[in-house]
């Protein structure tokens, strides 16, 4: 994964949660430089992809490297889109978008059309017009680098902007609400206005042993117009890469939080060893369970703290993630997964005491539409001392090899807000907490003690005196030690599992399972753990 200051790149998307809701305005159509007009289709962009996969890769053309290297995070911060050039800022359509500028850290050209509605329902394809890149569509200092770019410049990247409409509460020139930058990834607020996490159109060769991963990026942007009240912007998109492309769909709509509709036609130009379909990016540093002494004063810092699953055979699993000293890589097999995400489930400020508000970061929820056939849901932990990178990856990887000359195609959909959208009756496991094991008087040396939190209406159902039972496996060591208590403080559906581990001779990672049963009910999903020496 590329390595740059998340923190300051999260700065770059206007989050609503930091706007104060300003008063409606209306806007003129932008007067958008245009070139000519040229023919689109849904069909042709994916003939286009599968052509483009047999030839050779060639990088696309960009602007001048030395000045583009020269507008870094400050000099980037300071140039901004301006409002009134957006397009459909005066429709059709009531989410205008407006465009990044290129800078040290998104120098990729990607270039960007506007579509027209076809003249005849019969014919397949629709008028199209590229946006042409003008610096004075940019708010910019005088002696910005910027300036000093030719006109064959093109766009980073693009934000959709909230409603232009009469009564909407917040003022679409101050807040978006989904955002498309940096080779394939992009992001959208959730429920609580906050951007956090981000997806990717496709991951390739993450951490695979003697490769270097790869980033394809989207190079061509298409964007659709839509109805005044419609909710929903429809964008195309075409991707781009050493090893493959791709003709994306995406169905974005906004309501309480941002849902995705997503359709993915990839076209491989040769084998990939780890192909990674649908993956979301995330930060995870370190929470109670596991942040070292005096390493920080907040106490916890993450935009995920866990990979939620609902597996084909109906499982659900939570599994808390983990800051390894080097790199982890665990896999989930399974066959027509239901779903998979990297959750914020941490949602009280005490929790982190941060002026960013780590507990209003969205969580992203991936659902497959269709068959995914056979394959494992795979998580990537990499180590991690600080907050400003992205070192979680969670993503599908099909078991079916993924070899030069084959096509691919997926659907799912993306679900960004506080937590996942399914009707789970199970409890679910609220905290996890670890420390020394054994009891005061004797504290064996490689004894760790383990208390995870499960909270729920089954087991708020028990009946009274009922105590569940904890079971326990794990991979290696030897866990001792298993009872249930009721919450100390009577919260009601609120019950601690409890057990120690011994840990192994032997290096090795020990991959704990545990779950609360009743009379051979299962009351809670499956907490999974994997366990490294320190």
């Amino acid at each position: 994964m590329p390595e740059f200051d998340r923190r300051q790149f999260l700065g770059l998307l206007a989050s609503a949660a930091a706007s104060a809701a300003l008063p409606w305005q209306d806007a003129p159509a932008a007067d958008l430089k245009l070139g000519p007009e040229e023919s689109f289709s849904w069909e042709s962009l994916m003939e286009k992809a599968r052509g483009l996969a047999m030839q050779p890769y060639q990088p696309s053309l960009q602007p001048d490297r030395d000045i583009l290297g020269k507008i870094d995070w400050e000099a980037h911060g300071r140039i901004s889109f301006k409002p009134e050039e957006a397009l459909f800022a005066g429709g059709p359509g009531q989410y205008p978008i407006e465009f990044f500028h290129p800078g040290r850290f998104f120098q990729f050209s990607v270039r960007m059309y506007r579509l027209e509605r076809a003249t005849d329902p019969a014919h397949p394809y629709s008028p199209m017009r590229e946006i042409l890149y003008d610096r004075n569509l940019f708010d910019m200092p005088q002696d910005s680098p910027a300036t000093r770019l030719g006109q064959q410049t093109h766009f980073a990247g693009f934000k959709m902007q909230e409603s232009r409409l009469k009564g909407s509460r917040l003022d679409w020139r101050q807040n978006d609400w989904a955002a498309f930058l940096g080779a394939s990834y992009f992001r959208a607020i959730g429920d609580e206005y906050q951007y956090g996490l981000s997806a990717r159109g496709i991951a390739v060769n993450v951490v695979e042993q003697g490769m270097q991963e790869e980033f394809p990026a989207f190079t061509h942007f298409y964007f659709e117009p839509a109805e005044n009240h419609a909710d929903t912007m429809i964008v195309y998109a075409l991707l781009d890469g050493p090893s493959l492309t791709g003709a994306y769909r995406f169905a974005l709509t906004r309501r309480t939080g941002v849902i995705m509709d997503v359709e993915a036609n990839l076209f491989l130009r040769r084998d990939i060893a780890r192909f990674g379909i649908a993956p979301a990016t995330s930060m995870y540093w370190f929470s109670g369970k596991d942040k070292p002494f005096q390493q920080d004063w907040r106490p916890e810092v993450h935009d995920s703290d866990g990979l939620f699953l609902w597996t084909g055979s109906g499982e659900h699993i939570w599994r808390p993630l983990v800051n390894p000293q080097g790199i982890g890589v665990s896999a989930f097999s399974d066959d027509h997964p239901r779903g998979f995400g990297l959750m914020q489930r941490e949602r009280r400020y005490g929790e982190y005491l941060d002026a960013v508000h780590y507990e209003r970061r969205p969580s992203l929820w991936i659902e497959p539409i269709g068959d995914w056939g056979k394959g494992a849901v795979q998580l990537v932990e990499l180590h991690t001392e600080e907050e400003i990178y992205d070192n979680i990856v969670a993503m599908w990887v099909p078991e079916k090899k993924a070899e030069a000359g084959s096509s691919h195609r997926y659907r799912y959909r993306l679900y960004w807000q506080a937590d996942a959208p399914i009707d789970m009756p199970l409890a679910r496991c609220v905290a996890t907490h670890i420390g020394r094991g054994g009891e005061p008087a004797e504290r064996p040396k490689g004894s760790h003690k383990f208390v995870v939190e499960f909270k729920g209406d089954l087991l708020a159902g028990l009946p009274q005196g009922a105590r569940p039972e904890a079971v326990v496996t794990a991979s290696g060591g030897r866990v001792s030690n298993v009872g249930t208590e009721p919450d100390p403080e009577g919260t009601k559906g609120l019950w601690r599992a409890l057990f120690d581990l011994a840990e192994p001779a032997s290096d090795e990672a020990v991959e704990i399972r545990l779950f609360l049963r009743h009379q051979n009910e299962t009351l809670t999903e499956t907490w999974l753990y994997q366990f490294h020496k320190a």
